[in-house]
C-alpha cells in the first residue's frame, strides 16, 4: 500500500492517478447510458455493436501515430491535451441525433481515449525514471476505481433524469480537478533514448510483452463477457450468483493494483508478472471445478493475478533500451487492446462450437504459456533500465 499512501499525499503522483481514474469515469458513465441511447435512436443490438467497434476503431487509429506526437509535445503537455480532448468528446455520444451521428461521436471519444491511455502511461513511466518510485500499479488501480465511481453514479440516473445533464456535471467535476492537478506534470518530457536502430534483439523483448499483453487482457475481456453465461449455464449457479465472478473479480483487480507496486519493488517487474500468471492459472483451474463457490473464488484469482501483469507490462515496455517510452507504451497497449477486443468473439465461437467450459480451458493454456514466457524474459529477453529479476 507504499505507492497508494504515496497518491493520496503527495499530487506529484495523485495528478497523473486521476488522469486514470477519469478516463474510465468518462467511458463508465457512457456505458451505463448504452441502452438509453440504443432505446432512444431506435436501433437493434447489431447496430449498436457496429456502432462501438468505430469507438475501438478510434482507438486502434491513433495508437501509431501517438508515439510520435506525445515525443513532440513533451508527455504532460500531451496528457494534459489528452485530457481536454476526452472531456470534450465525451459528450457526444450521449446527444447524437441520429445513428450516423453516434457513429462519428464515438470514433472521436475513442480516439481521445486511446491517445489520453498511451499518454497517462508513458508519463508514470517517465515519472518512475526520475523519482525511483513504484506506482505504475496503483495508477492502474485508480483506473479500476473510476469504474467503480461511474458505477455508483448510476444511481443519480433517477434523481438527473437526462443523461446528457449527468455526463456535463460529471465532465465538468473530472475536469476542474484535473485542471487544479495539471501543473504536477505539465513540464515532464520523455528522457532522450540512445537508439541502435532496428534489430531483432531489440524487437523480441517488445514482442514478447505485446503477446503476454494480447492474452492477458483477451483474459479480462472474456471474464467481463462470459463469467456470468459460466456460472449460469455450466456451473448451474442461482441466478443471484451470476454476477458474483465478475464482481469478485473486479474486487481482487482493484485490490492487487493497490498492492503491486510494493510487491514490484522487492522482486522485480519479471518476477511479479509470473508469480501472477502463476495465481491467473490455479484460478482458472478453480473456474473449471465448476462448484459455485469454486468458481467464484477462482475468477477472484483470475483478477489478482491479472491485477499486476498490465501495470509491470507497461513499466517493462516504457523501460526497453533503445526504444523511446511512447513507444514501448503504444505497442504494449496496441497489442492488449486487441486481445480485449479479440478475444470474446473467438471465445465464443469456440464455445459455440465445443461448449463454454472449452473456452476457460483455452484460457487456463493461454494463461500457461505467459508463465512460460516469463522465463524467455527473465533470460535476456528484455533490455530495461531497472525493472528488477
Amino acid at each position: 500500500m507504499k505507492s497508494l499512501r504515496l497518491i493520496l499525499t503527495n499530487p506529484r503522483y495523485l495528478a497523473p492517478a486521476w488522469v486514470f481514474a477519469s478516463l474510465n469515469i468518462w467511458f463508465g458513465t457512457w456505458a451505463i447510458y448504452i441502452p438509453t441511447v440504443q432505446s432512444r435512436l431506435g436501433i437493434d443490438k447489431a447496430d449498436l455493436g457496429l456502432a462501438i467497434f468505430f469507438l475501438s476503431l478510434g482507438v486502434f487509429t491513433v495508437f501509431p501515430v501517438a508515439a510520435r506526437i506525445i515525443n513532440r509535445l513533451g508527455v504532460g503537455r500531451a496528457t494534459w491535451i489528452g485530457v481536454l480532448a476526452s472531456s470534450f468528446f465525451a459528450f457526444f455520444p450521449l446527444i447524437a441525433p441520429n445513428y450516423y451521428a453516434l457513429v462519428a461521436a464515438l470514433f472521436f471519444f475513442g480516439l481521445s481515449n486511446g491517445f489520453t491511455d498511451i499518454a497517462m502511461n508513458t508519463l508514470v513511466t517517465e515519472i518512475e525514471k526520475e523519482d525511483r518510485q513504484n506506482f505504475m500499479s496503483a495508477a492502474h488501480g485508480f483506473f479500476s476505481l473510476g469504474g467503480v465511481l461511474a458505477g455508483l453514479g448510476s444511481f443519480l440516473i433517477p434523481v438527473i433524469d437526462s443523461p446528457a445533464l449527468h455526463m456535463a456535471g460529471i465532465i465538468l467535476l473530472v475536469l476542474l480537478v484535473n485542471a487544479g492537478l495539471r501543473r504536477q506534470y505539465l513540464k515532464i518530457t520523455a528522457a532522450p533514448v540512445e537508439k541502435d536502430g532496428f534489430s531483432l534483439k531489440l524487437f523480441r523483448p517488445l514482442l514478447l510483452l505485446g503477446i503476454i499483453s494480447f492474452v492477458v487482457m483477451g483474459g479480462e475481456g472474456a471474464v467481463v463477457d462470459w463469467s456470468g453465461l459460466y456460472l449460469k449455464e455450466v456451473v448451474g449457479s442461482p441466478e443471484y450468483l451470476w454476477g458474483g465472478g465478475f464482481l469478485a473479480f473486479s474486487v481482487t483487480m482493484t485490490l492487487g493494483r493497490f498492492l503491486g507496486d510494493g510487491i514490484s519493488a522487492r522482486i522485480g517487474s519479471v518476477r511479479i508478472v509470473a508469480a501472477g500468471s502463476a495465481i491467473a492459472v490455479l484460478g482458472y483451474l478453480s473456474v473449471l471445478w465448476a462448484h459455485p463457490f469454486a468458481t467464484l473464488a477462482g475468477f477472484a484469482l483470475v483478477g489478482l493475478g491479472f491485477s499486476v501483469i498490465i501495470p509491470e507490462l507497461f513499466r517493462i515496455g516504457g523501460n526497453v533500451r533503445g526504444v523511446d517510452s511512447s513507444q514501448g507504451v503504444a505497442f504494449i497497449a496496441g497489442t492488449g487492446y486487441s486481445g480485449f477486443l479479440a478475444a470474446p468473439p473467438v471465445l465464443g465461437y469456440l464455445a459455440e462450437a465445443f461448449g463454454l467450459r472449452m473456452s476457460f480451458w483455452v484460457l487456463l493454456g493461454c494463461a500457461a504459456l505467459v508463465l512460460l514466457a516469463t522465463g524467455i524474459l527473465k533470460n535476456g529477453g528484455k533490455g530495461p533500465q531497472g525493472s528488477g529479476q
